[in-house]
């Protein structure tokens, strides 16, 4: 059954949530992301994600074959272009490296679930998730209309849900529409509705090559200061607009966030287990202090206490392998 029909039935009162809710961890319960490249013809290592990779095109089915065989049900698409410009055009042409990737797999796996990360960073030569002035100031109106040509590309391409990260304001709303417009009312938005300027996304820009030339991202991510009713103001606002799924990132250091969303919304909550928390337990587990495995569980069972109903998390595969050994 596709997770976006299956998790709507999660769609309940706060106290029936609490209720059903446990904190056991199932394959389906998680997304798998993939990272898809047009600058290497082999697989490259993430130098800070051990165990991630970028894919060729020609060689991402065998990541997508590995997780469909752990039982993994979903999986999330983030692409690497050949060339960069200021647009981020790459990000919403017909043949770009998302499109492509989405459009292969889906002809493979009909039955997997595609998201897709809706974001300009990873396609403007500047590294910012949306249009600068010459001043270098973040345009927010004006990538609107971008973001909203980028989510129908890849719902045209064959994505089940789309996930824009880039936290302008009113992009769900403008991309909701842009979707129903092209007849793509069936394609779910999962929006990062409380994303904060992190340390922890350090390595996802090695794995992504997303780093901003200039300046930071502070103007239009969250302070990781702010309390939780800012937060939880943010995510109104884009549940009021119409995401389906709302997810908050990163995950560890916001799982008090994680609880009140989970009190106060009816939409399912995702946690982003992001590349810094991933490369921490990697380089520790490394070097023989702490016990992988243990470790991992005991954070997907954290985010599911919390209130998560998905969890994104470059575990995913792992995770599911040890589920099936017996582990609880």
């Amino acid at each position: 059954m596709k997770l976006t029909h299956r998790m709507r039935r999660l769609r309940r009162t706060p106290a029936i949530r609490r209720m059903v809710q446990n904190v056991y961890i199932h394959p389906e319960d998680m997304i798998y992301p993939i990272f898809v490249t047009e600058l290497a013809d082999q697989p490259q290592e993430v130098s800070s994600m051990p165990g991630v990779y970028q894919f060729p095109l020609n060689d991402v089915l065998s990541e997508v074959d590995r997780c469909v065989k752990a039982g993994v049900e979903a999986i999330m698409l983030f692409g690497l272009p050949a060339e960069k410009d200021p647009q981020g055009t790459q990000a919403y042409a017909e043949n770009g490296i998302v499109q492509k990737a989405i459009r292969k797999i889906r002809a493979a796996y009909p039955d997997l679930i595609i998201s897709t990360d809706v974001c300009l960073c990873e396609y403007t030569s500047h590294g910012h998730c949306g249009m600068i002035t010459a001043e270098g100031q973040v345009q927010n109106d004006v990538t609107l209309d971008l973001l909203a040509k980028t989510a129908v590309s890849h719902a045209q391409a064959g994505a089940d849900i789309l996930s824009p990260s880039d936290m302008m304001d009113g992009r769900v709303s403008v991309i909701r529409q842009a979707l129903d417009d092209a007849g793509f009312e069936h394609v779910s938005i999962m929006a990062h509705c409380a994303k904060f300027a992190s340390a922890f996304y350090g390595p996802f820009r090695d794995a992504a090559d997303s780093a901003p030339q200039f300046g930071d991202r502070k103007s239009y991510q969250m302070d990781p200061a702010s309390g939780t009713r800012q937060a939880l103001q943010e995510i109104a606002l884009d549940v009021d607009e119409g995401t389906d799924f709302i997810i908050i990132k990163p995950a560890l250091a916001y799982l008090d966030l994680v609880n009140q969303a989970a009190e106060n919304f009816l939409q399912p909550i995702v946690t982003y287990n992001v590349s810094g928390e991933y490369a921490m337990v990697k380089a520790a587990a490394q070097q023989g202090w702490i016990d992988e495995k243990k470790v991992v569980m005991e954070m997907m069972k954290a985010f599911k206490r919390a209130g998560a109903d998905i969890i994104i998390t470059y575990h995913a595969i792992d995770v599911a392998t040890w589920l099936k050994e017996g582990e609880e």
